[in-house]
């Protein structure tokens, strides 16, 4: 028996060295099933492979043409394409190490195939950014910018947690192949490139904001996008534990409190001033459900990530319980709503179901507009509004009634003379 238990206890010794633990933290991991199973497509790559994870899939081999004819245009468009081609695999080779620890498990691809992987990934994504901003010439042929659903579908795969490769390895390769008369960094292109993914108006890029910022991959760089510029606003607040969700849109309005659509530099900037909530107007459109579901993943599944997007999703569900929350927020300009309206309640009430919270960003804010809601002057005044001052017969006939009491009122008082 003692022979055995020392067996035994030998045996999980083993496991518990090697390349189990490692001193890097990962930052690009598998979609944790109980997060999948709400929208399984929200998670996989429409036709282009990126990193591991979804490389070699038999219905997405045949993008592979396609990146190598990006990486043959990258390439000659260089005085040596045969030396800048060998920089580059030499560069990438240099952090393979560090680019496996970037996943969140163990990538089962020979050294060969992992950094042939990555600089073709790699290079593709950067001729397109490159191709997007105008930075250079599209060719006649092009089977991207020639194919009206090929970028819609790279909008989609390129935001995919399981689809990502470490940033690391685009800025080296964007370093080793920038020609002389490019002007934008791969961060501006990068952003330039998403603009649109939750607005419908071009936005100015504020590269300041990340001077002092890690960035991980792509996925990472766009929620930073919408967190940084909130500075120190909505930090870390309290335990969610006492916590009390805002009513609907609909209910909000009746109690008196208003929307107002405000020009921010991020959605995530929520404010409640004087009876107002002031919101950034919000674009849904298709790429929306992925963006915002890979995002709630990645804070979930990245250690000490503060849920500021998960903790936005959880009030825009508190906000639209049916149709007609929709289309209040949608009166205010805060929803812009490019889909099937009963398709996107749905969409807001599953968003974040199974998501875990341990702050709530918008804490503070909901206990302001709850404390608001139970005042009574707000709700008469909206009641009146509503009733009596919406439309103009109800304005004259108000006005009618006022005109007859102080007339009676009046020749009451002539009477008693």
């Amino acid at each position: 028996m003692a022979g055995e238990i020392q067996s035994m206890a030998s045996n999980m010794r083993s496991k518990m060295g090697g390349d189990t633990i490692s001193s890097s933290t990962p930052c690009i991991f598998r979609i944790p099933s109980i997060l999948r199973r709400h929208n399984k497509e929200a998670y996989i790559p429409n036709a282009f492979s990126i990193g591991p994870f979804h490389h070699g899939k038999k219905d997405l081999e045949d993008k592979e043409k396609i990146k190598f004819n990006y990486l043959e245009g990258l390439l000659y468009r260089t005085r040596d394409p045969e030396t800048t081609l060998m920089e580059c695999i030499k560069e990438i080779a240099e952090h393979e190490t560090e680019a496996r620890e970037c996943y969140a498990e163990e990538i089962h691809m020979s050294k060969q195939a992992f950094i042939e992987m990555l600089v073709l990934d790699g290079c593709f994504i950067v001729e397109l950014f490159r191709k997007d901003a105008g930075e250079i010439r599209e060719s006649e042929n092009d089977l991207i910018c020639s194919t009206s659903c090929m970028l819609q579908f790279l909008h989609h795969d390129l935001i995919l947690l399981e689809n990502q490769i470490p940033w690391f390895v685009l800025e080296r390769l964007f370093r080793l192949t920038r020609g002389l008369s490019e002007t934008k960094s791969l961060l501006q292109l990068t952003l330039d490139f998403f603009d649109n993914i939750f607005s419908s108006e071009k936005s100015p890029v504020e590269l300041d904001l990340f001077a002092n910022q890690e960035i991980q991959h792509i996925l990472d760089l766009i929620r930073s996008s919408l967190v940084l510029p909130l500075g120190g606003q909505q930090g870390q607040e309290e335990s969610p534990v006492s916590w009390q969700p805002i009513p609907s849109a609909t209910s909000i309005k009746e109690s008196g409190i208003s929307f107002r659509k405000v020009r921010s530099r991020s959605i995530l900037d929520v404010k409640f001033r004087r009876g107002t909530l002031e919101m950034s107007p919000i674009l849904i459109q298709e790429t929306v459900e992925p963006a915002f579901r890979n995002l709630i993943s990645y804070e979930q599944c990245y250690p000490n990530c503060p849920p500021r997007v998960t903790s936005y999703a959880i009030l825009l569900d508190n906000l639209i319980n049916n149709e007609e929350d929709m289309e209040e927020l949608s009166k205010s300009g805060i929803l812009i709503n490019w889909l099937n309206p009963h398709d996107t309640t749905q969409f807001f009430k599953m968003l974040y179901h199974d998501a875990f919270l341990k702050e709530f960003h918008y804490q503070k804010l909901c206990g302001e507009v709850n404390e608001y809601q139970q005042k009574l002057w707000p709700k008469w005044r909206a009641f009146y509004t509503r009733n009596y001052f919406a439309k103009p017969w109800a304005i004259v006939s108000l006005i009618v009634a006022a005109i007859v009491i102080i007339l009676a009122f009046l020749r009451t008082i002539y009477s008693m003379k």
